[in-house]
């Protein structure tokens, strides 16, 4: 459901004036573009998208952001997505610069690794869009997920006014896959997890057999160190195990030293996760850590039900910051 009350249409509704764009100027560098000011922005729509790459709500409005962009490129929209970081790593240019290549990312990134741009706009929420009419106010913004048909509207709705013609009805059609796949919001139930002694939640102990783990909670196995922001593992052979309720299974994970490829294997109820496997894992329920991002471990056919996951680690220094389901 939208934030924002009942489903309307721009052609019935007007849009409020929010206030006015920010700008950049707390961004600390650009990728896909030279620096961008509300005063060169003037005569363009805008819309601002607040990311970070690991973060999968964001991966999962992606599609419709990049579709828009290169629809309505050149009939006056600007797309300028903020990669904010959540994780220390995601400060690290040359990390956004891989991601933001492998994801398609092409549009102007503002990189706001000091969190200017976030606190300019007094944002909280990734993703978040912002849209901003042709003379630089605020007329629309969406936290979250959905609500696509809408925001496209809105997008249509201040192009017409700034332009005034050339711009249709009609509204992309966009079939995400990978990541970028809707969740299963019906077999839903198992909720974002951290495994850092700030944020931990139903965390069960250490050595708890995997078959008596409640819904919802997990548990470690091995030699790990429970830092601020993630879990640590100090030596080879340690695993996580959870009780989740999803359809996917994703993890955040890094390796304490920069390059090195930390192989894994994953078991759903004790056994290889087969057809269950997620993009980063095979049929036997191997995989590899390699680059610091999001991990897709399993990806499940119907029908949904509580399942055991369990993934170890075949070499120390695998950090596992969250879990997010789909």
């Amino acid at each position: 459901m939208s934030l924002f009350g009942a489903r309307r249409h721009p052609r019935t509704a007007a849009l409020p004036v929010e206030g006015h764009l920010p700008g950049f100027d707390g961004a600390t560098g650009w990728l896909n573009s030279s620096p961008l000011t509300p005063a060169e922005l003037r005569g363009r729509v805008v819309l601002v998208d607040f990311w970070t790459y690991t973060c999968i709500n964001w991966l999962r409005t992606l599609a419709f952001v990049r579709a828009w962009a290169a629809k309505y490129r050149d009939l006056g929209l600007v797309v300028i997505g903020v990669h904010t970081p959540e994780f220390p790593f995601e400060r690290e240019v040359e990390n956004v610069r891989e991601a933001a290549q492998a994801m398609r990312v092409e549009y102007p990134i503002a990189l706001d690794s000091d969190y200017g741009v976030w606190n300019a706009f007094a944002n909280r929420y990734w993703p978040a869009v912002y849209l901003a009419d042709a003379e630089g106010r605020i007329r629309y913004h969406h936290f979250g997920e959905g609500e696509y048909d809408e925001g496209e509207w809105m997008i249509q709705h201040l192009l017409r006014e700034a332009a005034g013609e050339g711009i249709d009805n009609e509204l992309v059609s966009v079939v995400p896959d990978g990541f970028e796949a809707q969740a299963d919001w019906a077999n839903l139930a198992s909720p974002e997890t951290y495994l850092g002694s700030e944020q931990a939640q139903n965390f069960a102990g250490t050595d708890v057999p995997p078959e008596t783990l409640k819904l919802n909670h997990w548990a470690l196995a091995g030699d790990w160190a429970v830092e601020r922001g993630a879990s640590v593992l100090n030596q080879a052979g340690g695993g996580i195990a959870f009780r989740f309720h999803a359809r996917d299974v994703h993890l955040v994970l890094r390796s304490r030293s920069p390059g090195t490829r930390i192989p894994f294997r994953v078991l759903l109820d004790g056994q290889p996760p087969g057809v269950a496997h997620g993009l980063d894992v095979d049929g036997d329920g191997k995989g590899s850590l390699v680059e610091p991002r999001l991990y897709q471990l399993v990806r499940q056919p119907q029908p949904i039900d509580d399942r055991t996951f369990q993934l170890t680690f075949l070499e120390p220094g695998a950090e596992a910051y969250v879990f997010t389901f789909g």
